[in-house]
């Protein structure tokens, strides 16, 4: 019945040591939500993640339409209405490139990343105005078009954009014409119905922004390439690079997009723009497309270690780290006969779960990995010197130390690799539950449970 009952004990303050540990992943999520602010107060003073779509040729046309109706007297009237209208046509080809040069702004203890990128957009255009019969009583005037170009966060634009068509400079103008959003345009001469237009056109653009770029494919054939010096990119959206070379002098990548495997022509049209934000959001991550937005290419310049990211992904393992020292404990104590108090259980457990507090305290300040080598070894001495007297031998407490170092050490070994940590978890567990069952396999529990713990010198 003791055993029973010292199961339970241990068990209960298994469950209690969970109560530190939700405090302690509390404070990462409000470190994490932190730099979140310091990147949304970045960003808001400088400029957000960018996008850059475009260009697009816009024409405007109105019909008038005249109608003869008859009044209540009988008395036919002639009256006039207008409708308003647009074509929207898209180019042939669509060549968008530049190096984007990254850079660090620093608020408070975070780093943000933001970067100047020195853009090219050419496009040709070849298209040809409706020339079609209208109705009776129908005519139409075609207005002035428009070449528009697209831009997330106009704020970013280092310079005005220098714009090209044919080969002679064209003056641009703020916003898209007629539709809403952030971006320059620039006017052209009014064609007339059944006119070919053949356009060549070239923006070069200096554009900052924070943290990540995303590019729209409108074309009907579209190629983008971006270089930087950064190494760490993330490339996400609706397509992958097709080539891509990423090294310790930074990345170069290549996108090559057929309008055959993408809607974006369409979701401009019904008005999508690139990324739309959540309710409430300080500014856009254009790395992480959502559905709802319009089909794109993005890059995103980011950390090669998000230390709270991986101190929540290490806390996750805290519950595991206690669960598997009081197992030892419980099974040492029966097998040694040794008591061992309650609050001696609930004080390692407490070293244990601060471990997890002075990393991502120690990582704001230095290096990810040094700061987990500090705060790891830092929990291991303390608990090999406690563990010396709790257990009556220095042996004993290296013994109990040297197998946290192995749990520390598999921990990390997760951490770092992500991609493989589902496995290397499953493997550490099997093998955690082996070693148990081969040192327990001689026990003799009924002995055991019927047996008093010694009482201590």
């Amino acid at each position: 019945m003791r055993l029973w009952l010292k199961i339970i004990l241990v068990l209960g303050m298994t469950l209690a040591i969970l109560v530190p540990l939700l405090m302690i992943r509390g404070v990462i999520d409000d470190r994490q939500a932190h730099r979140q602010q310091a990147v949304a107060s970045i960003a808001s003073s400088y400029a957000g993640a960018q996008s850059f779509s475009g260009p697009v040729l816009v024409v405007p046309y109105t019909d008038t339409v005249t109608t003869q109706e008859k009044d209540a007297q009988g008395r036919v009237e002639t009256k006039i209405s207008e409708e308003p209208g647009q074509w929207v046509y898209f180019p042939q080809s669509l060549d968008v490139r530049g190096p984007l040069k990254p850079s660090t702004r620093r608020l408070g203890l975070h780093e943000v990343r933001v970067y100047e990128w020195q853009g090219t957009a050419q496009a040709d255009f070849r298209v040809e105005i409706p020339n079609e019969a209208l109705a009776a009583g129908r005519s139409r005037a075609i207005g002035q078009p428009w070449l528009s170009y697209g831009f997330a966060d106009v704020r970013g634009l280092l310079s005005t954009p220098t714009l090209r068509i044919d080969g002679a400079a064209v003056a641009v103008e703020e916003g898209m014409g007629s539709r809403s959003g952030g971006g320059v345009h620039a006017r052209l001469a009014a064609p007339v119905a059944g006119q070919a237009l053949s356009l060549k056109t070239r923006l070069d653009f200096s554009l900052g922004g924070t943290e990540s770029l995303a590019l729209v494919p409108l074309g009907k054939s579209n190629r983008f390439a971006l270089q930087s010096s950064w190494p760490h990119p993330r490339f996400g959206g609706s397509f992958l690079p097709r080539t891509r070379d990423i090294g310790a002098q930074g990345f170069n990548a290549q996108w090559d997009v057929s309008s055959l495997a993408t809607s974006a022509q369409r979701q401009f049209r019904e008005g999508k723009s690139v990324v739309e934000a959540p309710e409430g959001a300080a500014f856009i991550d254009a790395a992480a497309m959502p559905a709802a937005g319009i089909d794109a290419v993005s890059v995103a310049l980011v950390d090669p270690v998000n230390v709270y990211s991986q101190a929540d992904r290490a806390s996750k393992y805290g519950l595991l780290f206690v669960l598997l020292t009081f197992v030892g404990f419980f099974i040492f104590e029966l097998i040694k006969q040794l008591p061992i108090h309650p609050i001696q259980y609930g004080l390692v457990g407490l070293a244990l779960a601060i471990f997890f507090l002075l990393l991502v305290s120690l990582s704001e300040h230095i290096a990810f990995v040094w700061a987990y080598l500090i705060a790891s070894l830092a929990c291991i001495g303390l608990l090999g010197f406690y563990l010396s007297a709790v257990l009556r031998s220095v042996g004993r407490g290296l013994g109990f130390a040297a197998m946290l170092a192995t749990l520390y050490a598999a921990l990390y070994g997760l951490l770092v690799s992500e991609d493989n940590a589902l496995v290397l978890g499953a493997g550490l567990l099997f093998l955690i539950l082996a070693a148990v069952m081969v040192i327990t396999r001689k026990v003799d529990w009924y002995q055991l449970a019927s047996a008093r713990p010694q009482a201590r010198a």
